[in-house]
C-alpha cells in the first residue's frame, strides 16, 4: 500500500472541523494526548509499517518546513 496525500474525504472542510471540534475545551495537555491517541488509532487501522514511516516521514518534513518558514518571516 502506498501513502495517499491526496483528499480521500468526500467533505474534507467537515473532517478538519471533526478533528477541531473533538479538541474544544480540552487543556492543552488534553489536547496533546488527544492528538497521540488518535495517530495510535490511526496507525494500527493503517497497519503498514512502511506507509506509517512515509507519513512520519513527510509530516516531519512539513513541520519543519513551516517552522523554518515562520522564522524567516520573523526576521
Amino acid at each position: 500500500m502506498a501513502l495517499s496525500t491526496s483528499s480521500n474525504f468526500v467533505s474534507p472542510d467537515d473532517a478538519f472541523r471533526a478533528i477541531v471540534e473533538a479538541h474544544r475545551g480540552l487543556t492543552e495537555s488534553q489536547s496533546a494526548d488527544l492528538d497521540a491517541a488518535l495517530v495510535l488509532v490511526l496507525a494500527n487501522h493503517i497497519g503498514d509499517l512502511d506507509v506509517l514511516r512515509e507519513a512520519i516521514a513527510l509530516a516531519k518534513l512539513r513541520t519543519l518546513d513551516a517552522s523554518q518558514q515562520q522564522q524567516q518571516q520573523q526576521q
